[in-house]
């Protein structure tokens, strides 16, 4: 994969909700010896942007403006009057797409959700994977997460989906989880975490000469 990562490839992962999507990025990552962004992009977005992490931790992958910061002021950023005059989820989306940018451009990598797909749409050297899961391993998963029940585990999957589907839908102008979005899909049921993996890395190796 030396080669691959020369031409720093891009990998954007899309993922429902207890399928084991984040483990399986963070392991491929570490198997390609690739950068790894989850929640990172947040702390680049809040470097970049000047604002507390926080603010986007609250708001992350949730659509709609942000009610916790509205009679706050927003600090002086720059000369950008677009991020001055309309502080709002909308110039979070920005701050963090930029972050992103910056992210990509720096080297290989492996991006979790985020829109990252869309924003890095126009970059000829992106692979979009989309990971699902059996409903049954994926409530498994939320349980033992969150130390619930499975009645709680199916209302979190439902709740915390739909805000990610809103999310995506809303900023990318595409429907999450369609596959027509992305390069592959997989359910990492059939294979197991460890089996996805090195099935992506596969599939990963033989895209490699089309990308470039």
């Amino acid at each position: 994969f030396s080669d691959m990562d020369e031409k720093k490839i891009i990998i954007n992962i899309g993922r429902q909700l207890g399928s084991g999507g984040r483990e399986i990025a963070r392991l491929l990552a570490n198997d390609l010896g690739y950068k790894f962004y989850d929640k990172e992009l947040l702390y680049l977005a809040a470097k970049e942007s000047g604002f507390s992490e926080k603010v986007f931790e609250k708001n992350d992958e949730q659509k709609g403006f942000l009610r916790s910061l509205l009679c706050m002021h927003a600090p002086h950023i720059g000369d950008n009057s677009f991020y001055k005059s309309d502080f709002s989820q909308e110039s979070l989306f920005l701050f963090q797409s930029d972050a992103i940018k910056k992210a990509a451009t720096n080297g290989a990598c492996v991006f979790v959700g985020r829109c990252a797909d869309y924003v890095l749409r126009e970059y000829d050297n992106v692979i979009n994977i989309f990971i699902t899961a059996d409903m049954k391993q994926r409530i498994d998963r939320v349980i033992k997460r969150h130390n619930c029940d499975d009645v709680m585990a199916c209302k979190i999957i439902n709740s915390q989906e739909n805000e990610r589907a809103s999310y995506y839908n809303y900023y990318t102008g595409q429907k999450w989880g369609y596959a027509e979005n992305y390069d592959l899909c997989i359910n990492s049921s059939i294979l197991g975490i460890e089996g996805t993996v090195a099935f992506i890395r596969d599939f990963i190796k033989s895209r490699q000469c089309n990308l470039f």
